[in-house]
């Protein structure tokens, strides 16, 4: 009997310790999520140093506690029309510095309202962007800052490596512009054949729970890549390509994102970090494939533009399948696969190179739109090259637009 009592004491005992620090534990979560429920980050503040690359750690004030839901609403106003410049970034890296200065070319060529570039560039790349952006006529349609490539400096190292260098710096780029309201993300390889201001006025079709707006990966999905190929979550029926990415980062910055990681919801900067640890081994296409998970779990805040606002090789090297092109002509070329560099695509070979080499100040139609012409009708043994007047359908109009304009302020 003494030996029974003294195992019932000493388990009576065991107990009581596993309850105690079982509502340690649970006292603990709940200061830590905390921060979270009042809309605080659960990190330290970051902010850009001066002169440098990276972000350091500034400690955070919890501040006044209040009571507030697991998550806000979702729901924002509605973008209202404004006459201020337009935002558009790049980020390059590496043997990218004339294909970025062809890039944003192609928007001052045609577009309307005044440019604000947001340049994301290595250090030793920063003294050539100046040198070519300064030589270039018509500056009073444009202005830029150049930036260092920085990510957070706990996780630096493993961001950098994400996919192809640098890539994944547009992640963090709602966190770095913290005052810019809006905002065009392109990549380096993009050409645009009709005039910024058009895609830009899509913010304006926002409803008030979208945040960004990307085009399908995919047409069709018999050639699509992640309705076949893909280990983790995906937008939609074929995924999303990121190559064109038009953000509300206003509404990004508030927004709390459902995941698969936790029932809580989390905001952008908190969601970034665990995404990668939990599918870095299933991502192939990097930043891309992270904003695919976050919109298969988000596809409410996405706003879905055709492909003939980034028309890339897959659309037509295995046969025309982008319809809207066929109707109205491309509007964003996408030349990835390095397509404007070797002779596999010659028609977007032919486009990037007709752009790099006109010259501000000379006639469009006899410099740049007639020997396009031609040189594409050289490219109808391929399957693009086929349909070679997509190429220059809507290129075509934003010309001639540029001088009608031009005839109404004489």
């Amino acid at each position: 009997m003494r030996r029974l009592a003294r195992v019932a004491l000493l388990c009576l005992g065991c107990g009581l310790c596993s309850l105690l620090y079982a509502c340690s534990q649970l006292a603990q979560s709940l200061e830590q999520e905390a921060p979270r429920r009042r809309g605080e980050p659960t990190f330290p503040v970051r902010r850009q140093l001066s002169g440098g690359g990276g972000w350091r750690a500034e400690a955070g004030s919890p501040g006044r506690r209040e009571r507030r839901p697991l998550w806000p609403s979702e729901r924002y106003d509605l973008v209202k029309p404004s006459s201020e410049k337009m935002h558009l970034a790049v980020v390059a890296c590496g043997e990218r510095l004339e294909e970025t200065v062809t890039m944003l070319k192609s928007a001052i060529i045609f577009s309307v309202k005044h440019l604000q570039f947001h340049i994301f560039a290595e250090d030793p790349l920063h003294r050539d962007f100046k040198g070519m952006l300064d030589g270039l006529a018509h500056q009073g349609k444009f202005n830029y800052t150049l930036y260092p490539i920085s990510f957070p400096t706990e996780n630096a190292a493993e961001w950098k490596k994400l996919f192809k260098p640098c890539a994944s710096q547009r992640l963090f780029l709602p966190l770095i512009l913290k005052d810019v309201d809006s905002l065009l993300y392109v990549d380096t390889d993009i050409l645009f054949l009709r005039p910024v201001d058009d895609i830009w006025s899509f913010l304006k079709k926002f409803n008030s729970s979208q945040i960004a707006a990307m085009a399908p990966e995919h047409e069709e999905p018999r050639i699509g890549w992640y309705n076949r190929f893909a280990r983790h979550p995906y937008y939609g029926k074929t995924g999303i390509n990121s190559g064109v990415m038009l953000m509300n980062m206003t509404r990004i910055r508030r927004k709390y994102f459902k995941n698969d990681m936790t029932t809580a919801r989390l905001r952008w900067e908190e969601i970034l970090m665990p995404l990668l640890k939990k599918y870095k081994l299933n991502i192939t296409w990097g930043d891309q494939d992270l904003l695919n998970i976050m919109f298969s779990h988000n596809p409410e805040s996405l706003f879905v533009f055709p492909c003939q606002w980034n028309y890339r090789p897959d659309h037509c090297i295995y046969g025309s399948n982008c319809q809207e092109a066929e109707k109205a002509g491309i509007f964003i070329l996408h030349g990835n696969r390095g397509v404007y560099h070797d002779d596999k695509q010659p028609a977007f070979q032919a486009v990037y190179e007709a752009i790099k080499y006109y010259s501000f100040g000379n006639d469009l139609v006899h410099s740049l739109l007639l020997p396009l012409e031609l040189e594409l009708q050289k490219t109808q043994h391929t399957y693009c090259g086929r349909i070679y007047k997509v190429f220059i359908k809507q290129l075509t109009k934003s010309i001639r637009d540029i001088y009608d304009r031009r005839s109404k302020e004489r």
